[in-house]
């Protein structure tokens, strides 16, 4: 505000000075006459001091045209000039114009008018460090490979992009599936930039799909320097790791570093079930049965498992069943309402012939957690009490389209593996794979409902259901309940219309 007053005063102040001056100079008395050949001029003191100001003018405009027309030929000859400044300072406005809005049609995922735009902008700029990018990941969303990976190779002449174009040709790669030149860039990837954490991830990974162990190890400890991995995460990767290591070494024959290799991994993570497994074999074989004992039971503690009970059988193969029972106690006296616990005592009690106990020890996990196996142990426990075939055949029928319970299921994709694996099958994932439930998959068998009667009757039973009377035959309505009017004379709604049934259930309810 104080400026602009300032102003309006040195204004007001300029143009009264220049009138004073007029003023003075009309004035003054005289004239100045100019005489020319043939032209005479008289002039005022007023007009000779503006035709002074008249002719410096066009003096001033002379040597500029001059100048322009000098600067006009070296343009022509190719030298920097103003007028070539301006044109490339045009050009360049034209040029940023078009890269900035080819970012905006990246970013909007219209990739065609983005490659259209890149393009325009790297012939207006020339400058390849940033058109290149913008040109190949605006190639990558059209779709259009070949010219993304030509523009990241030209982003490797340039020392500040020179990253940026071996980690897209590396994308490149890995989705052509060729992995061996994946790896390769992914380490001189690494190499420049140690602290990128998806380069991180996709060395490791490529690392563990070529067994290449050791360096896998290598860059998880990077991860851990870089803060971009938690050390116990670290120490439970860097277990995989080394498990992985050891079955490789122990395919090879080579058991001294495969034990030494499973102890190490089960000693990091005793949690790591297949570890534990790995651990407890190598001291079986080492004959230290007390080393192989103990490390399965810590691994029981924390998470019980069949690997580890089939581990734990391996420790005395030839004891009898009552033996086995009592060593098994070790186990069984942990996590004691686990299922895997519950069936665990049942198998046992079922290789010592006491279906009784057995029946106990599983409890109600056939009814509140069904799944094939404990099913499957209720038609083992049923044959082994002396129970009629029809029931046998019913708990078998149960553990046809029952879930089989925990697996190996990859966290991420949720793909079942019959085994543990460092690396998922199915996505590729790196220690995904947890002992957990799968969601529950509805199995349908063909015909299921024509076929239940021959997997639960035998053929007597379905000889005389066949040429008995009406009370053969029971009606069901559409949402499964009894139909009063199909019921048979004498029968209540909801009782079995056979006599034999009701004994079943008797004899049921007497063993439960």
């Amino acid at each position: 505000m104080l400026w602009s007053l300032v102003k309006i005063l040195l204004f007001v102040g300029v143009v009264l000075v220049l009138t004073w001056a007029a003023v003075q100079l009309m004035e003054v008395s005289g004239q100045a006459v100019i005489m020319l050949p043939g032209i005479e001029f008289t002039l005022t003191p007023l007009q000779m001091v503006l035709a002074l100001l008249v002719f410096a003018l066009l003096v001033w405009l002379l040597f500029k045209i001059i100048g322009l027309l000098i600067a006009f030929l070296h343009f022509l000859n190719g030298d920097e000039t103003a007028i070539s400044r301006y044109f490339n300072r045009n050009r360049e406005r034209r040029g940023f114009a078009a890269l900035a809005d080819g970012m905006v049609a990246l970013a909007s995922g219209e990739g065609q008018l983005a490659l259209t735009k890149a393009q325009r902008a790297e012939r207006l700029l020339e400058r390849p460090e940033l058109t290149s990018i913008l040109a190949a990941q605006a190639a990558e969303m059209a779709g259009d490979h070949k010219r993304a990976e030509e523009s990241y190779k030209r982003l490797l002449a340039d020392e500040r992009t020179r990253f940026v174009g071996i980690r897209g040709i590396m994308k490149q790669r890995l989705a052509a599936g060729d992995s061996e030149t994946a790896l390769k860039l992914a380490q001189k990837a690494f190499e420049l930039k140690p602290r990128h954490e998806e380069v991180q991830d996709t060395l490791l990974r490529l690392q563990a799909e070529s067994h290449d162990w050791a360096g896998a190890r290598t860059t998880l400890g990077a991860k851990l320097k870089s803060g971009s991995l938690p050390r116990d995460v670290y120490k439970r990767r860097d277990a995989v790791l080394a498990l992985s290591e050891a079955k490789d070494v122990f395919s090879d024959e080579s058991s001294i570093e495969a034990r030494e290799a499973s102890i190490e991994a089960n000693r990091q993570s005793p949690d790591l079930i297949p570890a534990a497994v790995m651990a407890a074999r190598a001291y079986i074989k080492a004959d230290n049965k007390r080393y192989a004992t103990r490390v399965l039971r810590k691994a029981w503690e924390v998470h019980p498992h069949p690997d580890l009970a089939a581990a734990f059988a391996e420790i005395e193969p030839e004891e009898t069943p009552a033996k086995r029972l009592k060593r098994f106690t070790a186990l069984t006296k942990h996590q004691t309402q686990h299922p895997e616990t519950k069936m665990l005592l049942a198998e046992l009690y079922i290789a010592a012939e006491d279906f009784p106990a057995a029946r106990r020890a599983l409890g109600d996990l056939p009814e509140t957690a069904p799944t094939a196996r404990n099913l499957a142990l209720m038609a083992s426990i049923e044959r082994g009490a002396g129970a009629d075939d029809r029931v046998v055949r019913g708990w078998l029928t149960k553990a046809l389209s029952a879930p089989r319970g925990p697996q190996w299921v990859c966290d991420k994709c949720h793909a079942i593996h019959a085994q543990w694996a460092p690396i998922c099958d199915n996505c590729g994932g790196f220690d995904t794979l947890s002992w957990t439930t799968p969601p529950r998959e509805e199995i349908t068998l063909p015909g299921n409902a024509d076929m239940l009667p021959l997997m639960t009757e035998s053929p007597e039973e379905r000889e005389a259901h066949k040429s008995g009377p009406e009370s053969a035959l029971v009606i069901r309505d559409e949402h499964g309940d009894l139909d009063p009017a199909a019921v048979p004379p004498g029968s209540e709604p909801g009782e079995s219309t056979r006599p034999q049934d009701r004994g079943d259930e008797a004899r049921q309810d007497k063993l439960s």
